[in-house]
């Protein structure tokens, strides 16, 4: 009896103890869960605090030598820079200076030359030569007839003063007499206005009225007309006209030689002007 008391006793604990583990599995895995450590966290170096300061030092030493270099650079691009000049450039403009001077002091001993020719009142100036090493008489009346740049052309009204300045310069430049088709088409083609130091071109009657009106110009038709006749606002109008820059043959560029020759020499050509301007312009 104490045998079947005791088998029956271990099965009833037997069972008891499985139902125990049933109940107690999900409770050991939540005990299990909450008991797991956390993951270490990543541990940030420390940089020293006097390495700190030489980073930064070095860091303001390099801003303060790149913006030194910006500022040499903008210093020597600003200067003008050294270039070799030879020998034979010396003596070329020293021969081009002395020629000018006894060129003017013979044109001062001549006051013959300075007759005004006969015919329209009219002139159309172009520069087609270098001016590198001329006196500086010839540089500053190129200045004051606005041909700063070879091959730029402009309108001058032919006066004692005026024919003066062009027996000045006249080996570097071609003058003479344009007709009114040659007037016409340099303003509409080439044609730019002056405006705040600014250059623009002559596309609209308005932009005339509003800076010629004053002058009873309102138009293009009316500013030709002005020119080519030479009137009592010339001057005004060349004002507000920028040079004329003509274009030069593609061709130029490689044979300079045939170009000038082609271009013809300098000085006066009466009407023979009209055909260098077809070609120029």
């Amino acid at each position: 009896m104490r045998s079947d008391g005791g088998s029956s006793a271990c099965t009833a604990l037997v069972g008891n103890g499985a139902a125990c583990a049933l109940v107690a599995g999900p409770q050991t895995q939540a005990e299990e869960g909450t008991m797991a450590e956390p993951e270490p966290r990543r541990k940030i170096p420390l940089v020293p605090e006097n390495l700190l300061k030489k980073r930064k030092a070095y860091q303001a030493l390099k801003a303060t030598q790149a913006k030194q270099a910006l500022l040499e650079k903008r210093k020597h691009q600003k200067g003008k820079q050294i270039q070799f000049k030879r020998i034979e450039t010396f003596v070329r403009d020293s021969w081009r200076k002395r020629r000018d001077e006894v060129r003017l002091k013979r044109m001062e001993q001549k006051p013959g030359q300075m007759v005004l020719p006969q015919g329209p009142k009219l002139a159309f100036v172009v520069r087609i030569a270098e001016i590198k090493g001329v006196s500086l008489r010839v540089r500053r009346v190129i200045q004051m007839l606005r041909l700063r740049k070879i091959f730029s052309g402009t309108f001058i009204k032919l006066t004692p003063s005026s024919l003066k300045m062009l027996r000045t310069v006249e080996p570097y430049v071609a003058w003479g007499h344009p007709n009114l088709k040659s007037v016409r088409e340099l303003i509409l083609k080439r044609g730019q206005a002056k405006i705040n130091k600014k250059r623009v071109p002559l596309t609209d009657n308005t932009l005339i009225e509003e800076h010629l009106g004053k002058f009873d110009i309102i138009c293009l038709e009316d500013l030709i007309h002005e020119i080519y006749s030479a009137g009592k606002h010339f001057r005004e109008i060349t004002n507000f006209l920028w040079p004329f820059h003509l274009s030069v043959a593609r061709h130029a560029a490689r044979n300079k030689v045939g170009f000038v020759k082609e271009i013809g020499e300098p000085g006066y050509r009466g009407e023979g002007i009209n055909k260098l301007i077809r070609q120029l312009n």
